[in-house]
């Protein structure tokens, strides 16, 4: 069942053989740490995702959430989910030991989220109320923290983030909730709120809702936006619930998919006694949320880096066991047997292609979590200003060029097993319908390539991207220096440079006048950029694999340039297996994939600007 939600052994090389983050531990941050304690909990986290939260895939999105009352109520198989999940204590593994949590690193915390994000439906309910205690830990009052962050930590209570309204989705700066300050500083939220992941449920006591709205009187777009804790039952002075808050849910949205997570419509203040506190600075809630939204935008790439894998590893399993078709070998013996489907070559690619992009969605996450450790273990001002810069300008990547691409495994999975890929009785056609939210919230993913574009290539002067590129010139130099990667360093080196001569492309577009090249262009340079980067990542595997199979070769006398010997060596040896493996989806994808980023620079080059110039009539007559 493991193998069915992630590839345990990509895990550990991602973090072991790539990151090598045993090295954490030698930092102070992490020196109660030790890799032995890494791995006892990812396999921890592998129990419980195969025998507790697995199983309610399917029988959540079969039961979905029901509003009885005013009261939501979710599918009634989470609710052990949720127990275990809390008791456990893998709400706040990452949170700090200073505010009650474990301290373990963002790149284990994540690691062993990825065994359990599978379950998008179910993961929403705990996962948001750590991301808004952690806004309350940073900006909230020291009597705020006792009073809301401790036993949101603890998923004694819940929480959310609810910014979306009717007319204010992403241009957030539009919306139109109010907040009515009272004389003892409290204040009276009057508004509606929309597609609020987690709104409303019954797996906790109480629920802390972050939410943006404007205080009367302060100026117009998002710069007189503020943000209050709104409790869905009052807490009083000593800690006990007081009275039912003053909002209601109008409803919760009839989606495509994620049917066990309640999407709801909340409506503050029917009767005007919403109760507020003001968390930080008024007119500073963009600011403020900008913390958890950035953690979502992770938290995004992960989901549907666990959706790709499990579309992947589900398609894999099939190919394997469905028999259609003869040997391509004995395909005019009308006798010949039928033989699993993975022997065919179009399957193969299928099955090649999702291979690659989950190893490199994998590799760019979990690098992406490894340099927010860096800059916070790190002594040197310059390392932390480095590492940082590099999780700002992946952070794009990590949420729109995986949730895109996790939607596009999805589609392969179900051409993979053909018609039954199609009906619900296999589980790809729910990841399917789960994952294609991902390229929508938290910012939607053209919204994510103008902010690479228009921000994060320009920020620090550049500095950030040019780190960047300097990682991936470490990567290819070195990999120059191997016979078999050589020609793939080559082109991995082109497509580098080739990014960088964009980048300067795109201000040279600026400063002479045609800033809307770069502007219509941005989302097809986000994903060349992403094919670039993903093009480096495995590279970079590959290189580690080579080193490990040439050990191997040597240990058991084989010549590691012949392919029939690595083919049999592979038959009787998984480790070969694996790194053969991770060599070959190196070079599919270098050859298969990354040339479509010339094709990207071509169209970019062309200046056209078709899209700008037809009038919106032309669009259809």
């Amino acid at each position: 069942m493991a193998s069915l939600i992630l590839d345990r052994r990509d895990q550990i090389f991602v973090l072991q053989e790539l990151l090598k983050t045993e090295d954490l531990c030698g930092m102070s941050k992490w020196s109660d740490f030790s890799q032995d304690t890494f791995e006892m909990v990812l396999k921890e986290a592998e129990r419980m995702a195969v025998d507790v939260i697995f199983p309610t895939l399917a029988t959540g999105d079969r039961e979905g959430c029901r509003l009885e009352d005013g009261q939501v109520h979710v599918p009634p198989s989470f609710r052990r989910c949720y127990d275990v999940y809390r008791d456990g204590g893998w709400i706040n593994m990452g949170v700090s030991q200073e505010a009650g949590g474990q301290g373990f690193p963002y790149v284990i915390t994540l690691a062993a989220k990825e065994w359990f994000i599978h379950n998008f439906s179910f993961f929403v309910y705990p996962e948001p109320a750590q991301a808004a205690a952690h806004l309350i830990e940073v900006f909230g009052t020291d009597t705020q923290k006792k009073k809301y962050m401790e036993k949101m930590y603890a998923g004694i209570w819940g929480g959310t983030m609810a910014l979306t309204e009717p007319s204010a989705g992403s241009d957030v700066g539009a919306l139109k909730c109010k907040a009515i300050r009272k004389p003892d500083g409290t204040f009276r939220l009057q508004g509606t709120k929309q597609f609020i992941t987690g709104g409303d449920h019954d797996l906790t006591e109480n629920i802390i809702h972050p939410v943006l709205a404007r205080i009367e009187g302060d100026p117009p777009g998002t710069g007189g936006i503020s943000i209050f804790l709104v409790p869905k039952y009052i807490v009083n002075d000593d800690g006990t619930l007081g009275r039912r808050n003053d909002f209601s849910i109008g409803g919760i949205e009839h989606k495509m998919g994620l049917h066990g997570s309640a999407t709801c419509v909340m409506n503050f203040g029917d009767n005007g006694d919403c109760y507020a506190e003001l968390l930080g600075k008024e007119r500073e809630g963009i600011k403020v949320m900008f913390q958890m939204m950035n953690e979502a935008r992770i938290g995004v790439g992960l989901q549907s880096l666990a959706a790709a894998s499990m579309s992947y590893l589900h398609a894999l399993q099939y190919a394997k066991e469905r028999l259609q078709g003869s040997s391509l070998m004995d395909m005019k013996n009308p006798e010949a047997p039928r033989v699993p489907i993975i022997q065919h070559a179009d399957v193969r690619r299928m099955l090649l292609w999702m291979k690659a992009h989950v190893s490199g969605m994998r590799a760019l996450l979990y690098f992406a979590a490894y340099c927010d450790d860096r800059e916070r273990g790190m002594e040197s001002e310059a390392d932390r200003e480095k590492y940082k810069g590099l999780l700002e300008i992946l952070t794009p990547l990590c949420k729109a060029y995986c949730s895109d691409i996790a939607f596009r495994v999805s589609e392969i999975a179900i051409q993979t097993y053909g018609g039954y890929g199609y009906c619900s009785e296999y589980p790809v056609e729910q990841i399917m319908r789960d994952i294609k939210i991902a390229s929508i919230y938290e910012g939607t993913n053209g919204i994510q390539a103008l902010d690479l574009v228009g921000r994060k290539l320009g920020q620090k002067k550049g500095l950030y991207f040019m780190s960047l590129l300097g990682e991936m010139n470490a990567v290819v130099a070195k990999c120059q220096a191997n016979e078999t990667l050589k020609p793939l360093a080559a082109d991995v080196q082109q497509a580098v440079n080739t990014l960088a001569e964009m980048a300067m492309y795109f201000s040279g577009s600026v400063k002479s006048g045609k800033f809307m090249v770069p502007i219509s262009n941005a989302y097809p340079f986000m994903m060349m950029m992403g094919k670039i980067v993903m093009a480096w990542l495995l590279l970079w595997e590959a290189g580690i694999a080579e080193e490990k199979l040439e050990s191997i070769c040597a240990g058991k006398k084989i010549d590691a340039g012949d392919k029939a010997k690595l083919a049999a060596l592979a038959g009787s040896d998984s480790e070969a297996a694996f790194y053969i493996g991770k060599v070959e989806e190196a070079k599919y994808f270098i050859n298969h994939v990354l040339p479509e980023v010339d094709a990207a620079v071509k169209a970019i080059k062309s200046e056209d600007l078709s899209m700008i110039e037809i009038p919106e009539e032309s669009f259809a007559v």
